[in-house]
């Protein structure tokens, strides 16, 4: 058996290429299906959020990175040589490092942000709604929560952490010497959009628009947080009067379009209006940065801005990465349980039925006997048997522990 990771991060691919490579919840678990529908794969997992896409596999023998690949390129329209250029891969226990990294916020853009592990339940979640996950991902997932649980509980890397959400507010607040009086509009109604607008709050903005497809939704976090709901009709004319535009939807589209900026340039004349957008695939269409006074940051700027308290948090990740090392060891020994396990019970049962042929096929040699004389003769053999497979599987599971992943 092999566990095989396939990805693509805010560090090894530029956002033009993360966002052709991200799913859609429907996405996941469809192409979930077709990638272990085909035999080669026998469980399957996708995580996809804004700064990353991610493949897990388990197969029979051989690693998965060229099924992966293939399943990459097509959902992308992006070939296969030049996604080469900008993903990862690990196998085995490297593998399992990986996510249990990637689960405790050891890899995130910022170190201890809480928004992955979330994400990666949701993972999950879709992968067992595809029926895509069997033993061993059902065994490797639970571990990755309980090593972010772990780390969240014996450091302090959450302590000094900032979010994607939190790191646009600061965007706004070097954007603006002061955010009273600044109007935000924030297009989206999921937990970024709502984290971005609490920080928001906190840093005294003067008014916060919300506008969601669903104008209920944005109706819910206008009552929550004092601001406003407006449906995605009005956007043109709330985008002309904002100062800041905060994008965080998934939608697989422009929602802010270079057709609609000329007509929010006619209204707003030169007044700057800047726009955030957190979303991959990307809200904004880049090409209206080149327009007079207006200004576009997407994802990938963010990360130029995690500077506060990153000594603190590099010092505690370091106390978090022994943590992990120590859980991906334990995971082995709980790996080696599902496979050895198995062989084991075969063992002993084949052993008990030697026995008992053996008993059988001497029997009339021994005359006759007793019930208390049959069953004390039939539990001494079984007791022989499990004697001598004693050292036996003594031996098979001395030899599993060397055996890495």
């Amino acid at each position: 058996m092999r566990i095989t990771l396939v990805g693509a991060n805010h560090r090894s691919a530029p956002v033009e290429l993360r966002e052709k490579l991200a799913f859609t919840d429907e996405d996941c678990v469809e192409r979930l299906k077709t990638l272990t529908g085909k035999g080669t794969i026998s469980e399957a997992l996708i995580l996809s959020t804004c700064n990353r896409v991610e493949i897990i596999a388990v197969t029979p023998d051989d690693d998965g990175v060229e099924p992966i690949l293939d399943l990459l390129s097509s959902s992308s329209l992006v070939a296969k040589a030049e996604l080469r250029k900008h993903i990862y891969n690990y196998t085995d226990e490297h593998a399992v490092k990986h996510l249990y990294r990637v689960a405790a916020s050891l890899d995130s853009m910022v170190i201890g942000e809480p928004q992955i592990l979330g994400q990666l339940r949701r993972a999950y979640a879709l992968t067992s709604a595809a029926g895509s996950a069997g033993p061993t991902l059902h065994k490797l997932l639970p571990q990755a929560f309980h090593v972010a649980k772990r780390v969240r509980n014996e450091t302090d890397i959450a302590s000094s952490a900032v979010s994607v959400s939190y790191m646009a507010v600061e965007l706004a607040r070097k954007i603006f010497d002061s955010l009273k009086g600044v109007k935000v509009l924030v297009i989206g109604a999921g937990e970024t959009a709502e984290l971005a607008a609490r920080h928001l709050i906190k840093s005294g903005v003067g008014k916060v628009v919300f506008a969601n497809r669903t104008l209920s939704k944005a109706e819910e976090l206008a009552s929550r947080f004092s601001g406003e709901a407006v449906t995605m009709d009005d956007l043109t004319s709330h985008v002309t009067t904002a100062d800041i535009v905060i994008c965080s939807t998934s939608s697989p589209d422009y929602v802010i379009t270079s057709e609609m900026m000329r007509t929010v340039r006619r209204g707003r004349k030169l007044t700057p209006v800047f726009f955030i957008d957190i979303s991959v695939p990307r809200n904004v269409d880049p090409t209206i940065s080149a327009l007079r006074n207006t200004f576009v940051f997407n994802i990938d700027d963010l990360e130029s801005l995690v500077l506060s308290n990153i000594d603190q948090r590099r010092r505690e990740a370091e106390r978090a990465e022994v943590i992990v090392e120590k859980e991906v060891q334990e995971f082995r020994r709980i790996l080696q349980g599902l496979t050895l396990g198995p062989a084991i019970t075969r063992l002993r049962e084949r052993m008990s039925e030697i026995a008992l042929e053996e008993l059988a096929r001497n029997r009339s040699q021994l005359g006759l006997l007793s019930n208390e004389q049959e069953v004390a003769l039939q539990e001494l053999l079984l007791s022989t048997m499990k004697k001598v497979a004693h050292p036996i599987i003594t031996q098979m599971r001395r030899d599993a522990v060397e055996v890495k992943l």
